[in-house]
């Protein structure tokens, strides 16, 4: 039977590591075990300064201070492992579970028949082939085989329900066996005088092998800081001075523990451990806390996928999709800040950005480079030529893909970013970027397609952890419940202690049963909710705990923390009442309501020398959309979206009728009439270079308008009409607008015959949106714009002569086509040129140009942000 000393640690201790060194020394009293040999494990890294601090107060000689780790790095290096074996590096596991997998016949065929599936299954394989390779150190490398056997016979062949998952158990059990060397392995045949071993937060099995198997000459003593399992909260319910916030919600709680951290820091008590139960909760406190300007050492960091780094690496990949739209591209282009070969980058991206919104480029397939500037010409194919590595070749292995990779950072710059920022460098070496020949070493010669290399590239990153740089001497450290133990922190702030997140049963294990796990010696959930029990009492030896919950979470009810409940019917045992609730920490500010007035801008000298007929309806209709988008040209930019709108079409639509109509020499047969509009639509589609499969449905559409189209115009051609001109620019110098000048341009003029006037000058407008709109507003023809503006510019050139008409042609009735034509369009006109010319006049006079916050106006205004509607006091009926 091995004798091991225990000396359990007073919870009460103002210094736990004093009282250690003290106990360590009371126990070798007669020193008969030399301390210069001794070797004193402690739980973690951040221990070891402690407890060597404590150790050198007392002014004798000092054993060996390390943890587990530490020691077996100090005493051999870090060997790599074989092709095959377990790295714990997740995204490289999967990859030769992947391989192993499909190597046998029924999960080939389970990987065709149920990809989703497969992928768990593969996840599930590797988790537990990693916790049966940690289990495996605890055991003493000449005991192992047997280990491995006595797995073996309890995960044998079974038939019936869970046959996969106990398939998928012996798969992980042999791929552990053949991985089960361990860096501690060597620690096994250390000699020290004495194994001194501080035990928190539960029991260690690699320490506790150690001392089992320890030399019988060796001293061994376990000093115990953690509370018992069958009265965990005896000492803390007494000792421990801790305090409860229960917020409405997310958000509640969330300001509660950024202003319990600022109100600890504001009375002296630093450091202050800030627990990360809740990645997301403790996203939103560390941005309320950097308001504050208040440092902060992570020691649990954050996902590398949610970095700058990581979003540089997979912009270059989504660019790299054949599916990959301009806007991809943007994303990616925007994201290196100095183009290898190419001056002012910067620059250069902003020039390509505008011309790919100004001409709707929205894949790059429909790229023109010889439209584009020099500077943004050059960029365009440098970026293609860096995408151009990656698409080279469909089925790489895993090593030739990450070469490529690597070229095309380092021709876009990107590399040597990521180089020279820690989280590029962590993202670096989570991709194996900088280790090629390792991985090609490892995967042979596996093919690769790009899609599964990007999902590969996704998981990695997805499983990879950004640690931040050390902040010295910070007042907050964000860390984990576990590693609060035994470190000096004034108090600690410990939120989202509810019913999910502390103390909740964790999920069982994906293939090994509870019994089997604790057979082979992997934690049970029991085991791992003892441990957290254990950490969330050595949390209560700190002076000041603040706790903190929320009722609500999203909508869904919460309870307290089962923790959180022991301890305060501990707490009612010893007749000390329930936790106290905690003060409110936040502060509130009252401000006085200041409505944002109507906007009434004036701008004399911003009248530009020329107005559309779009900027007149904007003056029409709202004075202040006028200033904000005309005179001072504030626009949202538009929209780059591989999506085929019905503003496209529109666009195509024009184009396609103004070629057929400027190459009709004379009417056909109606059949020849169709087969021409289809020719020629198909020549518009190819020379905009749209997406086929987005362009589908308006193609329908188109085949449904060109015989109802071509209908109308064998009518018109019966009564005489004949089309003129198409796309005609017009300008013209209204006497009443003093020098300001009209123009535009109009989609059709036409020559129709009447009798009375011989002939009038028709000007149409094609239109692909809502006839029956137009028809409402032709009943009150004085509010149209656009039709009157034309017949105008119309009216305006040297050459008119004659009464004009005007309509519009909508195109997309579902009937025969009508125009929908304007009643007395050159009265209209007449006023309209007056009219504005009036307001012009005030304008250029300085008179306000105040927003109308009419509703319907407002509905979709792009101004609407600026003249701050919404927040008005009063809206007038």
């Amino acid at each position: 039977m091995v004798s091991i000393a225990s000396r359990p640690l007073d919870f009460r201790a103002p210094d736990p590591w004093s009282e250690v060194v003290r106990l360590a020394q009371a126990w070798n009293g007669d020193e008969r075990h030399a301390w210069r040999d001794a070797i004193v494990l402690v739980p973690f890294a951040q221990h070891l300064p402690l407890a060597r601090r404590a150790w050198a107060r007392t002014g004798r000689w000092m054993p060996r201070i390390e943890t587990t780790l530490t020691l077996a790095r100090s005493l051999a290096p870090v060997v790599p492992p074989a092709p095959g074996q377990v790295t714990f590096d997740p995204a490289i596991d999967r990859l030769v579970a992947r391989r192993m997998l499909q190597a046998q016949g029924w999960a080939a065929r389970w990987s065709r028949s149920d990809p989703r599936a497969f992928d768990h299954g593969v996840a599930a394989l590797v988790a537990s082939a990693h916790a049966l390779v940690r289990a495996a150190a605890a055991v003493p490398v000449a005991r192992r085989p047997a280990h491995w056997e006595r797995g073996r016979a309890l995960l044998g062949v079974q038939a019936g329900p869970g046959a996969t998952e106990r398939a998928l158990g012996r798969i992980a059990l042999e791929w552990a066996a053949a991985s089960d060397a361990s860096p501690t392995d060597v620690l096994f045949s250390l000699r020290p005088s004495a194994w001194i071993m501080v035990k928190a937060g539960g029991a260690d099995p690699v320490v506790d092998a150690l001392l089992e198997s320890a030399d019988d000459a060796a001293g061994r003593l376990l000093i115990d800081s953690d509370a018992t399992l069958a009265d965990p909260f005896l000492d803390a319910a007494v000792a421990a001075s801790v305090d409860i916030v229960i917020c409405a919600d997310f958000e509640a709680e969330a300001q509660s523990t950024a202003a319990r951290v600022l109100a600890d820091l504001g009375a002296g008590r630093a450091p202050v451990a800030l627990i990360a139960q809740d990645r997301l909760l403790m996203r939103r406190v560390r941005a309320l806390l950097a308001r504050h300007d208040v440092p902060l050492q992570d020691e649990t960091g954050w996902k590398l996928s949610t970095t700058r780094a990581a979003a540089r690496v997979v912009a270059l990949l989504r660019a790299a999709r054949g599916d990959a739209g301009s806007d991809d591209w943007l994303d990616w282009l925007k994201g290196c800040v100095e183009w290898p070969g190419i001056a002012h980058a910067g620059q250069a991206v902003h020039a390509l950005e505008h011309s790919l919104r100004h001409h709707q480029w929205s894949h790059p397939v429909a790229v023109d480079a010889q439209r584009l500037e020099p500077a943004a010409a050059r960029l365009w194919q440098a970026a293609t030529d860096a995408v151009a590595r990656l698409r080279a070749v469909r089925g790489r292995r895993l090593a030739a893909w990450l070469d490529a990779l690597s070229d095309a950072l380092e021709g876009c710059g990107t590399l040597a970013l990521l180089q020279a920022d820690a989280a590029g460098r962590q993202v670096l070496t989570a991709l194996h970027l900088e280790a090629v020949q390792h991985v090609r070493r490892d995967f042979g010669d596996e093919p690769m397609t790009f899609e599964e290399f990007g999902e590969w590239i996704d998981g990695a990153l997805e499983d990879g952890t950004f640690l931040p740089e050390a902040v010295p001497d910070a007042p907050v450290v964000v860390t984990p419940l576990e590693r609060v133990t035994l470190r000096p922190f004034a108090s600690v702030v410990l939120a989202a202690a509810d019913e999910k997140r502390l103390g909740a049963m964790p999920p069982p294990h994906p293939l090994l049963a509870d019994a089997l796990a604790r057979e082979l010696g992997v934690p049970t959930a029991a085991e791992r909710r003892d441990a957290e029990l254990l950490a969330f009492v050595q949390a209560l030896r700190v002076p000041r705990v603040a706790l903190s919950r929320r009722v609500d979470d999203g909508g869904e009810p919460l309870a307290p923390s089962p923790l959180v409940e022991r301890l305060e019917l501990a707490r009612l045992r010893q007749g000390l009442g329930p936790i106290p609730e905690a003060a409110d920490c936040t502060l509130e500010r009252r401000t006085e309501a200041t409505p944002v007035a109507r906007p009434l801008p004036r701008a004399p000298g911003l009248l530009p020398g020329r107005l559309s007929a779009s900027a007149c309806e904007a003056l029409r209709t709202c004075p202040y959309r006028f200033f904000a988008l005309r005179l001072l040209r504030l626009r949202e930019a538009d929209e780059l979206d591989d999506e085929f709108e019905k503003r496209d079409y529109g666009t195509w639509l024009h184009a396609v009728l103004h070629r057929f109509h400027a190459t009709r020499a004379a009417p056909l047969e109606r059949a020849a009439e169709e087969q021409r509009l289809h020719a020629i639509a198909d020549e518009i589609e190819a020379e905009m270079r749209f997406d086929a499969a987005s362009f589908l449905p308006f193609q329908a559409t188109f085949a449904r308008f060109v015989p109802r189209y071509v209908a109308w115009l064998h009518g018109r051609d019966a009564a005489g009409a004949r089309w003129l001109d198409g796309e005609v620019e017009l300008a013209a110098q209204p006497e009443a607008w003093q020098g300001i000048a009209m123009h535009g341009i109009v989609d059709r003029v036409d020559s129709r015959p009447v009798a009375e006037a011989g002939a009038v000058t028709q000007l149409i407008d094609y239109k692909t949106g809502s006839a029956q709109a137009l028809r409402e507003m032709m009943k009150r023809p004085s509010e149209d714009t656009q039709l009157a503006f034309y017949a105008a510019l119309m009216a305006g050139q040297s050459e008119a002569g004659g009464p004009i008409e005007a309509a519009y042609l909508p195109l997309d009735e579902s009937g025969l086509i009508r125009p929908i034509e304007h009643p007395a369009v050159e009265a209209t006109a007449a006023r309209l040129v007056a009219g504005l010319g009036s307001e012009l006049a005030r304008i250029r006079a300085g008179a306000a140009l105040p927003a109308l916050g009419d509703g319907s106006a407002c509905t979709y205004c792009e101004a609407r942000g600026l003249c701050r509607r919404d927040q008005w006091p009063v809206l007038e009926a």
